[in-house]
């Protein structure tokens, strides 16, 4: 596993010492991780929202069915 190092305070060192028994590398991986996750949400959340703009109404009187029967119907 790669390894990935952060600078913080003196005074948060000190006072992360106090609790020894926890896992600080989790408790990083986890921010890490759920932070991503909200991000790629995110992303596709956006990535919907650009697709409904983009997404282009058919004209009045439109209909699909009618489309795909008179391509079934040309062979």
């Amino acid at each position: 596993m790669p390894t990935f190092t952060i600078r913080i305070d003196p005074e948060i060192k000190k006072r992360m010492k106090k609790y020894s028994y926890i896992n600080w590398s989790e408790v990083v991986r986890r921010a890490i991780l759920e932070k991503l996750n909200k991000e790629e949400r995110k992303n596709i959340a956006e990535a919907l929202l650009i697709n409904e703009k983009l997404r282009r109404k058919p004209p009045r009187g439109w209909s699909s069915v009618e489309v795909i029967r008179f391509w079934r119907d040309r062979r």
